[in-house]
């Protein structure tokens, strides 16, 4: 078993995030089509989970942000009930194959500003 965290303020990616290309780079399609139906603080809190749960997968595969698995391959939508999933695409499914990774969960949290992450492989 393999634990990643990550903790964040939401208003970190305020600035990226009004750049095109660090949207396209970091997020998913499903992911940007979820935030599209949501405004102001809860997208950014949206996005910000999102993302912070990308980074704690990213852990768990044993490769960090900008080491050859694109934040993007980390897709990380909704099920039917709210709670979050993983699915991994092109490189993170590579990474995850070599860390003998088969499965990968997901918790997010957030509160005053703050969203914390926490993924678990196995």
């Amino acid at each position: 078993m393999r634990l990643g965290i990550d903790l964040m303020a939401v208003d970190e990616l305020d600035r990226l995030g009004q750049r095109p290309w660090f949207t396209r780079y970091a997020f998913a399609d499903v992911e940007l089509a979820h935030a599209d139906g949501l405004s102001g603080q809860r997208r950014r809190e949206f996005l910000a989970g999102r993302f912070a749960a990308k980074e704690a997968v990213l852990k768990v595969l044993g490769t960090g942000l900008f080491e050859g698995v694109a934040p993007r391959d980390v897709a990380v939508p909704s099920c039917p009930g709210g709670a979050p999933q993983v699915r991994l695409h092109r490189a993170a499914r590579a990474a995850a194959e070599r860390a003998g990774v088969g499965q990968v969960t997901v918790s997010i949290t957030h509160k005053r500003g703050l969203v914390a992450a926490v993924a678990m492989g196995w």
